[in-house]
């Protein structure tokens, strides 16, 4: 499965911010079936601090919907439902687990409440999630080197443009 922007934009803040020292994407529970239909956008493992991140990445720069308010929400649920199962099944060895969904533009109101209320999901969404950007471009400016994330190479470009 290809890799989507907005993956890439989550496993560079893993990597560079975080720190981890794995990061991959469209990461599928072994054993095939249906359980090996679905998959996790973005999985980060930090082997120092015993710590693993696991991510869900919608980029919809309109506003995240599927249907409507209620289906998105459950949606996103279901979706931290396979992150949490992944998280007990096969990472157990972890000690310390983040949950996290991950979207730039989520409408204010019934879709952010509800959310707010999923226990343990970290919503890194609207100005969290601008943030998080800034972060990485802050980065950009100080590191020149390729790490190889496609989209933090953008922003390493875009950061040293020549004004000149």
């Amino acid at each position: 499965m290809k890799t989507e922007i907005g993956e890439y934009i989550v496993g560079a803040y893993l990597k560079i911010i975080k720190r981890c020292n794995f990061v991959d994407y469209n990461i599928r529970p072994p054993g095939g079936g249906r359980e090996g239909l679905n998959e996790l956008d973005v999985v980060g493992l930090d082997f120092k601090n015993e710590t693993a991140y696991l991510c869900e990445a919608t980029t919809h720069i309109r506003g995240v919907l599927y249907k409507d308010n209620k289906t998105t929400v459950q949606r996103i649920k279901k979706k931290y439902e396979r992150q949490k199962k992944y998280a007990k099944n096969y990472r157990s060895n972890f000690p310390e687990w983040h949950f996290m969904f991950w979207s730039p533009v989520v409408p204010r109101g019934y879709i952010t409440s509800e959310l707010g209320r999923i226990r343990g999901l970290e919503l890194v969404i609207n100005e969290e999630y601008t943030q998080r950007i800034d972060e990485l471009k802050e980065k950009a400016r100080e590191l020149t080197n390729d790490v190889g994330n496609p989209f933090f190479r953008m922003l390493q470009i875009l950061e040293h443009l020549r004004k000149q």
